[in-house]
């Protein structure tokens, strides 16, 4: 998967299309995501010690990779991912519209 933790994407279908978040988590085993703000749900807690209250809590679910784009960091515009070795023989992520590296490694 081409997509890391801390990385800005786009909606590119559902109901929250057109919508930015980044990526909190990763889960490759299941190819998704969970982006910030995108697809929140509603989950009902029974009231514990640490939440006397309980109630309805809004969390994000998981979104599929397939369903968002990266967003460029250097034109912030939505972009696909190639990888590119360098020189010194690290393997870095490329944005495919600009050719520029997104890793600030």
């Amino acid at each position: 998967m081409n997509i890391r933790r801390d990385d800005t994407v786009l909606v590119i279908s559902g109901n929250d299309k057109g919508k930015r978040g980044r990526v909190l988590r990763v889960i490759p085993e299941q190819d998704r995501l969970i982006v910030e703000g995108i697809r929140m749900m509603k989950k009902h807690t029974k009231p514990t010690q640490r939440d006397p209250q309980g109630g309805i809590v809004e969390r994000e679910a998981p979104i599929h990779a397939s369903n968002v784009m990266v967003i460029d960091p250097h034109n912030d515009e939505p972009t696909r991912i190639g990888k590119k070795r360098l020189d010194d023989g690290r393997n870095v992520r490329v944005a495919a519209r600009s050719g520029e590296m997104i890793d600030s490694e």
